[in-house]
């Protein structure tokens, strides 16, 4: 089994593959040690039953023949939990594949569950197995053995037929327009682009005043670029715990950052512990007038009967349909219907909305009742007089 290694090869084996319909791709990379993946490898395989390895290790390839391919509008890229190898071949190409398929989220549709594994979603839908030992393979490490290409092979081939499956399954339900706004967000540039200023969305659930939200901007925005300027782990530069203690404390000076237990001992008198002064420094001076805080922090905690229902309305719903709930709403869209019949969440949006919104509503305005009968969960529209308040 060879992998690809130069860029001739390279060119030769897409331009068959720009012939195919589809191709399911995947990547392998390692990533403990950095701040942007690694790529180590790329799998893809066709329909035809053709199917290649591609070593980004090799010297002198160039991937661009590859990322033509990504790019190519005949072909549609088929991935199943799409999100890091996007990212990759974001940062290695500047382009996202299109037209794009991810299976994990078309198998959320057809009612396989929320986040369902790729090695479970082989197994129900084309009824194999996959070798698993090599799934703690150190991918930059060469030469790869048999055992391990074999099993990495293993990641694109079996998805043809799983593909082939989930579309027909999809066209059968008219479900294909479901998949349209998970897509778009997986294929928007957005959601690759690391952007410092944001960084401080990942902590803010624990924030509860303004002001240490604004520290939080600022540190988190410098770990951010540092992390990025140094190629490391976030954690690397600073601990997630630290960040947030360092936001809550906003300590002006060396000692009051050393009196921190989430600072390593010497740390205040470091380089780093004088960026981190000034960051806290520039987040006291920030204006708070426009910061808000985060939703899950500003809703009341006196809906919670409310939500409950809500859940269990979801999951009958969700049961009835095959449709998995994670596609359907959150638990944060949850507590927002609760709170507010009018608000902007998915789960009130398009076709979620017909699907369960409405309910959701029409439960929330006792217009609709659960019961339990023969151990499942029944959806009943009420009359308007049939309830009454507890």
């Amino acid at each position: 089994m060879d992998l690809i290694t130069t860029t001739d090869t390279l060119r030769e084996i897409c331009t068959q593959l720009a012939e195919q319909p589809f191709v399911t791709v995947d990547t392998e990379f390692m990533r403990e040690t950095t701040y942007y993946p690694k790529l180590c490898l790329i799998q893809m395989a066709a329909p035809d039953g053709s199917a290649v390895l591609i070593d980004p290790l090799a010297p002198g390839l160039d991937l661009q023949p590859f990322i033509d391919l990504m790019a190519d509008e005949r072909v549609v890229k088929v991935f199943h939990s799409a999100r890091q190898d996007l990212e990759i071949i974001w940062l290695i190409g500047g382009l996202l594949p299109h037209p794009f398929f991810d299976t994990q989220v078309a198998a959320m549709v057809c009612g396989y569950g929320d986040s369902v594994s790729y090695e479970q979603l082989v197994n129900d839908v084309a009824k194999a197995k996959i070798d698993k030992s090599s799934r703690f393979t150190d991918w930059s490490r060469r030469p790869l053995s048999d055992a391990q290409l074999t099993y990495a092979l293993s990641d694109v081939t079996h998805l043809v037929k799983v593909y082939e499956v989930l579309v027909a399954e999809l066209l059968r339900t008219d479900r294909g327009a479901w998949l349209d706004e998970e897509m778009a967000v997986l294929t928007s540039p957005e959601t690759y682009r690391a952007d410092p200023a944001q960084a401080w969305r990942r902590l803010a659930g624990r924030m509860r005043k303004p002001r240490e939200i604004a520290v939080l901007m600022e540190v988190a925005a410098w770990r951010e670029s540092e992390a990025q300027a140094r190629n490391v782990p976030r954690g690397r530069i600073l601990k997630d715990e630290a960040v947030i203690d360092v936001a809550s404390a906003a300590p002006r000076s060396a000692e009051a950052l050393a009196r921190l237990r989430t600072i390593p001992a010497g740390f205040e008198r470091s380089r780093t512990g004088a960026d981190i002064v000034a960051a806290v420094e520039r987040g006291l001076s920030r204006d708070t007038s426009d910061i808000r805080l985060p939703e899950r922090v500003r809703r009341s905690g006196g809906n919670g009967a409310i939500v409950e229902l809500l859940k269990v309305l979801l999951k009958a719903v969700c049961e009835a349909e095959g449709v998995a709930p994670k596609i359907i709403g959150t638990v944060d869209d949850l507590e927002a219907i609760a709170d507010d019949d009018a608000a902007d969440v998915p789960a009130l949006q398009g076709w979620r909305r017909s699907l369960f919104g409405d309910r959701a509503l029409a439960l929330k305005q006792g217009r609709l009742a659960l019961s339990v009968e023969a151990g499942r969960i029944v959806v009943r529209a009420l009359e308007p007089s049939a309830h009454s308040d507890v």
